[in-house]
């Protein structure tokens, strides 16, 4: 409707000066702003609306109920519009003057409201469900009817004008209708664009306030307050959110800028994967910049409408309902810039999301697709390291990338509001903050370079934790553990030195942040009242100034932060790309075709130029070769000749220098290392295929696993573990055989698949599987192969050399012409010869956390120390209380009367402004502090505890858990513990006792606020529990997920060459997308809860402003401006606040289970103790070395079978005593019952007659001297390796190195005894270490030495060297040589054989040849006899 309003003229051209309240505030221009907003905001919008909504139409709507009460109330609109315009010019023509605007009001409002319905009528057509544009346009036509009636209804002159009352009540009614009906969602399309999802996600069925609020999130945080969620409970992904969608999008630019790229010179590779970025994630972007800068106009509002208000506090005259509005004008405002505020944190943190799963996507299919030459040259850690920390800084950096130059534009506004308020005086702002620039800027240096000291430490700890853990086998048959945990204690104390330094002065800078308002406000102020005589403080200058301030203030910290993170990001851009840019596999290096036509060669290879990059020499030179179909071709060589690099020529993973490659049918591939997935059994058979039941157990039985299957937990259906860490390596082997014969391909490529099998197992295998008769008989097999036995029973032999083709044809040929397989046949007849053997199979893994402490918090501040909690309270309350006093002897100081243009005491009231302000940051520094050292004492108090927790853990709990998993929490969980958790609990603090501050300055102000304040604070505890139990759940189940998608990656990077060869690559692709899109459907929610409670916690913040200001004007009487200045500017800080108190508490109770973690092996079992204080074994025990077994038998876990049982012998002292037996016999868990590695099940052991389990277990293993099958050099000096306690002499030292023949070796190292040895000791050769072990093992001079195939792994010349050695040194004692290989057991006096656990023959090595019985049948297998 339309007004016949009053002339407006006399308010514009008044000639004495007016408050600028009564121009803003007067009704005609309020009235004026009523008819023309509405009409302008929806021509301005609506035309780019109707676009928008043309190109994203999601199908028709039906006419709904909705639709038509709309359509209605709209026409009954347009009626009373066209009435409104018929009036005056019905009036014209009677002849009764009228004003233009009764005329152009109202026809500007016809068209308008046509416009708007024809807008709903376009919405409908194109399945727009609930509209935000023409909510927005009917809540601002009701700001000029209700303006009119309110004014009508004071007026009360009905009876002069009863038309024009009755129209504008009307007319306000049909907009107010209208403006409900927006409110409400219409149905679903009837056609809808895409399949319909089981569980999809509620916000695309919200209405639009539901929408803005985030409330259609509020079902699912419900169901996460009532109990605990399901991954399947939570939403499905939109189309446009999965991963599928996304990577093909961003692939698609990329590749285009990439050709694009190659066609010109790039300069750099950053370019064409930016550019595609930009090209796919602009829209959003922009969207989400928009948001925010319409946010920021609303923020620099509210400090114009504060001064506004306090103007109206401190003029008498003024009319309440000025109050009124400009209360609602604040809480408008502040509620209008929480509102874009969230929805560019949205639009961004969606944006986040989809750009990290669309570059994780693109990371892996490129790991699919890196050849060999550039997978050498990036680690798997390196792959996991550009998703964990690259591509999650680099998604980050989003949010930051405004944060660049809108600071810089805030500290513009600024500076324009303090100059307009305080005039030249404002120039002093500038001046402070660039003074407290240096600071921060020295403090942020000195910190740096602590931070990375702390790092260092931690690093070296990691490394020597890692290995600790590793080697724990070795290190309690040693004995050692004393020794590591002092060492490991040694580096931690160094790294909590350099933490608490570095968070000092971390406190200092936070101080410096927190203080530095008030020191610019002091300065300023101070000039302000001293420097000119007429400036006198008022609450308007006082607080509107510390409310610009304060944006100022966040502008300057915002802005180095977002430099740093814009930096971090391009140096992890820089990463990623160059990562991206890594050489591919050529596709078209192999001609491959799917038939096999019969009788033609099955492989080809002509003029053949290999290379393993195209920076490195020629591997393979000049290779012709043919094999036809059902060939068995085996390829042997000495070690670097070229074998495995020919399989790979023929996979097509080497690059073809010249020549052509040709293969027919499909092919199946097992790699020299076998590669296995982190899934059960009969999925890494089948690898993708479907499932035949028979053809598997027969494929199973043929690799020797059937026995194995058998034996494990869950048969065929049991996980293998990450890398296979359940089996041994022989098990692994024969899985990466099996998955090859189950696929039922024509060639076979077999690399070296019998070097880790034991003698039988691989004949076995031999036989049933490869060889002439076995089940891949009639395919095309080619074989690399160590071992020559089986030369025999194949079709041909090839013998490479240097990566060339020596020779070539049947092994009787190749015999006669006594070459170079001739050659290669004699050199193996030397002694010493043999595979290693297969290792003994761990047991299945499973979660040991014991039932950990479950109050978290109370056993975290007892490790701090209850006093050091209650100082730190105090202290924050001190400094808070400071805070208070400071703003209220402010809020004194500007209602100070003014006399003759300035105040009595403006020097005392800036003095102790100054003051207060002074002990509050010192207040502050003490108690963020306190908290920081708080931390580090209970960081190295739990430190210690799990460190000797796990320490004291027997071997089992070792061999259960994996590695990586202990590791975690050494270094994952303890970082929490260090840095995240002070961290939290200082914010928290900090936060809770500024919210007490507010609410007290609230309360004290206007004490009729407390009745408000009450349901805020009951809505606040609401929102607060929902929230912080669903996104405690949401968070652990991302990192869940997030942790498998990076598994699965890392695992696809280490068997790329499998995945390629058996041409799966589409199926992983798709498998990795699923992960990802499981850990988003996690991240979608997580990221919706926290807008949720970002938005409706500040809305409450802007609630408590608006009780603030309506209090102070219903009791404006008896307030002083200052008063209410102190009372609602305190009120405006709180809406950030609210929101940060809850986040804090969350992350904190997040972190917290870190310390629940910590303290998870506790409870598990521990070894006996170390030292008894009674010891039955007095030194010099053992002084013989008799050692006799009674009965003896031992299980490895109490679940399962004893694997040593019913075992009793003597060994008599100074004997010598071999012990052998195939593997899973027993003999090394003889060793490990001797040494009380396991504890007896039955029976037990006696050395010179003291029964060993009455020794303590340092005792009885510092006097027993172990030399293990693996060599191991912990990380240190050469000196600390031979001696790790210090005992001896350097003299000593020596004298053990010359006996072992390293006295000269070790002469010409740098440093000599003091060289450092690298990471498990890699820059010796293996003889070396296994002498430099040896040479430890002498310095023990104990009676009893236990060889456990100790020269396994070396050459002849150390074999003889260490026999050498031992003969000489160790004469008189005890040895007990455990052997796989039976050449070593030859010499021995006795030997036991072992079978199933028991003792099954035993006598000199003769005796047992010549009973024909087990030990012949193992020397018939090792080709003795």
């Amino acid at each position: 409707g339309s007004q016949t309003a009053r002339p407006c003229g006399q308010v514009w051209n008044q000639s004495e000066p007016e408050p600028a309240v009564n121009h803003l505030l007067s009704l005609c221009f309020l009235r004026a702003a009523g008819v023309w907003l509405p009409p302008l905001y929806l021509w301005v919008l609506g035309p780019f609306y109707l676009l928008y909504i043309h190109h994203h139409g999601q199908g028709y709507l039906r006419m709904s109920p909705l639709f038509k009460a709309k359509m209605v109330l709209g026409l009954a609109l347009i009626l009373l519009c066209t009435f409104n315009v018929a009036v005056p010019l019905w009036r014209i023509q009677q002849g009764q003057s009228q004003t233009p605007e009764v005329l152009i009001h109202p026809t500007v409002w016809l068209t308008t409201m046509s416009f708007a319905m024809f807008l709903v009528h376009v919405e409908r057509k194109k399945g727009v469900r609930a509209s935000g544009v023409l909510f927005g346009y009917w809540l601002l036509c009701c700001l000029l009817p209700a303006i009119s009636a309110v004014q009508q209804a004071s007026s009360g002159d009905f009876q002069s004008d009863p038309l024009h009352h009755l129209s504008t009540y009307l007319c306000l009614s049909l907009v107010m209708a209208e403006f409900v009906l927006s409110c409400l969602v219409d149905q679903p399309p009837f056609f809808q664009n895409g399949p319909q999802q089981s569980n999809p996600c509620p916000e695309a069925g919200a209405s639009f306030p539901s929408k803005v609020l985030f409330w259609w999130a509020s079902r699912l945080l419900w169901k996460g307050y009532r109990k605990s969620l399901r991954p399947e409970e939570l939403w499905n992904l939109e189309r446009e959110n999965t991963s599928e969608e996304l990577v093909s999008q961003l692939e698609r630019e990329w590749l285009r800028n990439h050709e694009k790229g190659a066609g010109g010179v790039t300069r750099h590779p950053r370019g064409p994967l930016l550019g595609a970025i930009w090209r796919v994630f602009r829209c959003s972007f922009l969207l989400g910049t928009l948001s925010l800068i319409i946010a920021d106009a609303f923020r620099f509002a509210v400090p114009k409408l504060l001064s506004l208000f306090l103007e109206f506090m401190g003029d008498l005259q003024a009319p309440a309902w000025q109050g009124s509005l400009l209360a609602l004008l604040l809480l408008l405002s502040a509620g209008l810039q929480t509102l874009f505020e969230q929805q560019h944190m949205y639009r961004l943190k969606l944006l986040q999301m989809r750009l990290r799963s669309a570059l994780i996507g693109l990371v892996y299919r490129k790991v699919l697709v890196l050849s060999p030459g550039a997978h050498k040259s990036s680690a798997v850690g390196d792959v996991v390291n550009l998703l964990s920390v690259d591509v999650q800084r680099l998604s980050e950096s989003v949010l930051y990338l405004n944060g660049l130059w809108l600071p810089l534009l805030w500290m513009v506004v600024c500076f324009a509001y303090l100059w307009q308020l305080l005039g030249p005086s404002a120039f002093t702002a500038i001046a402070v903050f660039l003074g407290l620039l240096p600071l921060n800027f020295f403090i942020s240096k000195k910190k740096t370079h602590h931070q990375e000291e702390q790092m260092r430490q931690k690093d070296s700890r990691a490394r020597l934790t890692g290995f600790i853990l590793r080697t724990m086998r070795t290190i309690k048959s040693h004995g050692w553990e004393e020794a590591f945990l002092e060492r490991v204690l040694h580096i931690r104390g160094r790294e909590l030195g350099a933490l608490r330094t570095s968070t000092l002065l971390f406190s200092v800078s936070l101080v410096s942040f927190q203080v530095s308002t008030f020191l610019v406000a002091l300065v300023v102020f101070a000039v302000h009242t001293l420097v000119a005589e007429e400036n006198a403080m008022d609450a308007e200058k006082a607080f509107v100034t510390l409310t610009v301030l304060g944006i100022l203030n966040k502008a300057q910290a915002f802005l180095p932060f977002s430099i740093h993170c814009v930096v971090q990001a391009r140096v992890s851009f820089d990463r990623l790309a160059a990562f991206l840019y890594l050489e591919e596999v050529d596709p078209g290096a192999v001609v491959l075709s799917p038939s096999r036509s019969p009788g033609k060669d099955c492989i080809t290879i002509q003029d053949g130029t290999f290379t393993w990059s195209r920076e490195s020499p020629p591997c393979l030179h000049r290779i012709n070769l043919t094999v036809p179909q059902g060939c068995l071709l085996a390829i042997v060589g000495p070690v670097g000749a070229g074998k495995s690099s020919l399989l790979s020529a023929l996979l097509g993973e080497l690059s073809k220098l010249e020549g052509s490659v040709s293969m027919q049918g499909s092919v199946a591939y097992v790699p020299q290392e076998a590669w296995v997935q982190n899934t059960s059994v009969v999925e890494n058979v089948c690898f993708q295929q479907e499932l035949n039941l028979p053809w598997l157990e027969t494929v199973l039985q043929a690799c020797a696993l059937g026995p194995d299957v058998e034996s494990f937990p869950a048969g065929m259906h049991t996980p293998t573990g990450e890398q296979g860490m359940n089996l041994s390596g022989g098990q692994k082997q024969r899985l990466s055989l099996a998955r090859a014969v189950y696929r039922k391909a024509a060639v076979y490529l077999l690399d070296d698949p019998l070097a880790a099998l034991d003698a039988h197992v691989g004949q076995h295998v031999f036989h049933q599987v490869i060889g002439p008769r076995g089940l891949l008989q009639g395919t095309t097999r080619i074989l690399v192969t160590h071992a020559l036995h089986v030369l025999p029973h194949v079709d041909q032999v090839m013998v490479l050399e240097d990566g060339g083709i020596t020779e070539m044809g049947s092994y009787q040929e190749l015999l006669h012409r006594k070459g170079a397989l001739v050659a290669l046949l004699e050199a193996a007849r030397q002694p010493g010869g043999g595979g290693d053997g297969e290792t003994e199979p761990a047991a299945n893994t499973s979660d040991p956390g014991g039932g950990g402490p479950e109050h978290r918090p109370e056993s975290y501040l007892q490790a701090v120390g209850i006093p050091l909690c209650t100082y730190t309270l105090f202290l924050f309350l001190c400094q808070q209380v400071a805070s208070f006093c400071r703003g209220y002897w402010l809020s004194l100081w500007a209602d100070d009367p003014v006399v003759d243009g300035q105040q009595m005491q403006t020097a005392l009231r800036g003095w102790v402004f100054g003051l207060l302000g002074c002990l509050q940051a010192v207040g502050l520094f003490a108690s963020m502090a306190a908290v920081f050292i708080g931390g580090v004492q209970a960081s190295s108090l739990l430190f210690r505890r799990l460190l000797w927790d796990v320490a004291r853990s027997p071997i089992g709990f070792f061999e259960r858990t994996p590695v990586g998993k202990l590791l975690n929490y050494f270094s994952k969980e303890m970082d929490m513990v260090d840095v995240e958790i002070p961290d939290k609990l200082q914010a928290l603090l900090t936060y809770t006792f500024g919210l007490l501050e507010v609410c007290l300055a609230v309360t004290m102000v206007t004490p009729l606020a407390i009745v408000a304040i009450l349901p805020l604070m009951l809505l606040y505890a609401r929102f607060q529990s929902l929230y912080v139990a669903t996104s405690c759940q949401l968070r652990r189940m991302e990192s869940a997920s997030y942790s498998s998608v990076c598994s699965h990656v890392a695992e696809t990077f280490q068997g790329s060459a499998v995945v390629r060869a058996f041409q799966a690559q589409g199926h992983f692709v798709a498998q990795s997308d699923a992960l990802m899109d499981a850990n988003q459907r996690v991240s979608f929610p997580r990221l919706v809860a926290d807008r949720w409670l970002a938005t409706n916690l500040e809305l409450l913040g802007n609630g408590l402003v608006f009780v603030a200001a309506m209090c102070a004007v219903l009791s404006k009487d008896h307030l002083r401006a200052g008063l209410v200045g102190f009372s609602v500017s305190a009120a405006l800080q709180v809406t950030q606040t609210l929101q940060w108190v809850v986040r804090s508490w969350t992350d904190l109770e997040n972190s917290m289970v870190s310390v629940e973690r910590v303290q998870d092996y506790t409870h598990t079992p521990k070894e006996a103790p170390w030292m008894l204080p009674t010891c039955a074994a007095q030194p010099p025990w053992p002084h013989g070395g008799q050692i006799e077994f009674r009965d003896f038998g031992l299980r490895h876990w109490p679940e399962l079978p004893l694997a040593v049982r019913g075992v009793s012998f003597k060994v008599q002292a100074g004997e010598k005593v071999g012990i052998v037996g195939r593997t899973g016999a027993g003999k090394s868990s003889l060793a490990g019952g001797l040494l009380r590695l396991q504890e007896a099940a039955e029976g037990g052991i006696w050395i010179d007659g003291v029964p060993i389990a009455q020794v303590g277990l340092h005792t009885l293993r510092s006097r027993i001297t172990i030399i293990p099958q693996d060599p191991i050099l912990v990380p240190g000096s050469l000196r600390m390796n031979l001696d790790l306690r210090q005992e001896h002499s350097d003299e000593a030292l020596w004298a053990a190195l010359e006996t072992v023949q390293l006295k000269a070796f070790v002469a010409s190292l740098p440093g000599q005894l003091l060289y450092e040895c690298a990471e498990s000791g890699d820059d010796l050769s293996v003889g070396q270490k296994q002498l430099l072990c040896l040479a430890r093992a002498l310095l023990r001079k104990t009676q009893i030495l236990i060889l456990d195939e100790a020269t396994a792994a070396v050459d002849l010349g150390t074999e003889l060297q260490m026999q050498e050695a031992l003969g000489h040194w160790f004469a008189r004692c005890t040895v007990l040589l455990i052997a796989h290989r039976l050449r070593s057991v030859m010499d021995c006096a006795r030997v036991l054989v072992m079978d199933n656990g028991q003792v099954v023959e035993s006598g000199s090595p003769a005796q047992l040849l010549a009973q024909e019985g087990l030990f012949y049948r193992l020397a018939q297998e090792s080709g003795l006899v």
